[in-house]
């Protein structure tokens, strides 16, 4: 491995961290808040800590797959421990474990809290805390690009190791210029959101605060009561519309605005499962609410709407305490935060072309149960899958359930309920936010023990980097030289 190579990569990031600390340096010094100095000190840490990195001389510059895979893996959990340095120095947060677990939820765009009166804060670090969001919605993005101009060999590779999803590509020759083309995405998107929060009456820091968040799929608010408390049914829909359209494949928008390319991006069959999930769960939720919970119908769709759309895509945001809903309501929105949003999204969970891809498996096996002979490929597309994608679907299927197993048998040791025990790691793991019953949308993690904040922000990491990064890490044959 070039492991000074490694360290200049991360160095790199450190310094881009630090350049992205300076908005929130900016809020700070427009409101004149006691969060002023934490973030010029972290900001100086950072470049300190960055710039030392970058000055290692290497032998070669080539950086390989395996190389990559470390400096994604480390780089995120760096950048998350200099991430929390504002929320430490500002005393927003006085505790280490406490701060680093907030930083990590940021980045990997989760939105799980430990913060329990969130309107208290300086306005600066509740602004670094949605940004952070937005840096993690495009994050995977942003570490590929820093990593792949040094690659000399095996760029697919890395791209499917990085990517949120099993099949990714480039949308262009150059990866330089598919990263532009989804950052203009990702910036019209995220303004075209912010315009329209602002034509609703939200204040501007409100607006940029809740569009970050959107587009990261993250959920971070500066309201306690997050999107409820400004009571609007319009901002609620926008949010709604937005939230839909961030958990949807990039790529898919570089196609709709090509020639002809809205009515092939349309046809995309994770797309139409995509839609036809999120539909289906709405309209259910909305059915068994309409008389229980909410007496107009209007109502009961509107909330139904916004909390699928927000839990399919990981985001997080809420209007309601989904904790009182009927328990088929919670159910489905339980079953939402492991499928996920689209692979290529800036959502998490298991995503639902892996779900199409293992739907497809179990039906090809139940085939040949019935004719033995039969030759079946999986399609997607229409387009056969290869059977090297499909088995990795399968190992990572099987790694999540390991891992996730595992740590419930470690929040478990707290002695809390099962519901609040599933749920918080089934919500982290999954980069969702709020869980069920004490880690609902009214509730937070705060009163778990630091073991449990350790597993759960590991579990963070691992969803958002899709588990093979990270696990390579604790293989002891991963950090040999010449294998």
């Amino acid at each position: 491995m070039n492991y000074r190579m490694i360290a200049k990569s991360i160095g790199n990031l450190l310094m881009v961290e630090a350049a992205c600390m300076l908005p929130s340096f900016l809020v700070s010094l427009i409101y004149m808040e006691s969060d002023l100095p934490a973030f010029a000190w972290s900001i100086a840490l950072a470049m300190l800590g960055g710039f030392a990195l970058t000055c290692l001389k290497a032998r070669t510059p080539d950086l390989y797959a395996r190389d990559g895979y470390a400096v994604v893996a480390l780089g995120w959990v760096l950048m998350s421990v200099i991430g929390a340095l504002p929320f430490l120095f500002s005393g927003a947060i006085p505790r280490p474990v406490d701060a680093v677990f907030e930083s990590i939820s940021g980045f990997t765009t989760t939105g799980a809290t430990i913060l329990r009166d969130i309107e208290r804060l300086p306005h600066g670090i509740l602004f670094w805390r949605s940004f952070t969001h937005w840096m993690g919605g495009m994050g995977v993005l942003v570490m590929m690009i820093a990593i792949l101009p040094s690659v000399k060999a095996n760029t697919i590779h890395i791209l499917r190791a990085e990517s949120p999803g099993p099949t990714p590509g480039k949308l262009v020759p150059k990866i330089s210029q598919t990263a532009k083309i989804l950052y203009a995405i990702y910036i019209l998107l995220t303004l075209a959101e912010t315009i329209l929060l602002l034509l609703g009456g939200m204040p501007l820091y409100d607006a940029l605060i809740h569009a970050f968040s959107t587009a990261g799929t993250g959920g971070f608010s500066n309201r306690n009561l997050s999107v409820a408390a400004y009571g609007s049914a319009y901002i609620e829909v926008v949010i709604t519309l937005f939230m839909f359209l961030f958990g949807v494949n990039f790529t898919l928008y570089f196609i709709a605005f090509r020639r002809g390319g809205l009515r092939n991006a349309l046809r995309d069959e994770e797309l139409r499962y995509y839609f036809f999930i999120a539909l289906a769960a709405t309209l259910m939720i909305a059915v068994v609410n309409y008389g229980q919970v909410y007496r107009s119908p209007l109502l009961s769709l509107r909330h139904a709407a916004f909390q699928v759309s927000s839990v399919m895509t990981t985001t997080g945001f809420s209007t309601v305490d989904f904790n009182l809903w009927p328990v088929f309501s919670r159910l489905i929105l339980l079953l939402l935060m492991f499928i996920g949003a689209s692979a290529g999204s800036t959502g998490g969970g298991i995503k639902v072309v892996r779900s199409i891809v293992l739907l497809k498996t179990v039906q090809r096996e139940i085939t040949r149960i019935n004719h033995p002979r039969a030759v079946r490929a999986i399609k997607i597309n229409g387009h056969v899958v290869d059977e090297a994608v499909v088995s990795g679907v399968m190992a990572f299927f099987f790694f999540y359930i390991l891992i996730f197993v595992s740590a419930v048998m470690v929040v478990a040791l707290e002695g809390r309920d099962l519901i609040t025990t599933v749920t918080s790691v089934v919500a982290t793991i999954n980069n969702v936010g709020p869980g069920l019953n004490a880690v609902g949308p009214m509730g937070n993690f705060a009163g778990f023990s630091p073991l449990s904040k350790i597993v759960l922000s590991l579990c963070m990491i691992i969803g958002r980097l899709e588990v093979y990064p990270v696990m390579l890490l604790f293989f002891p044959g991963f950090w040999k030289k010449g294998i």
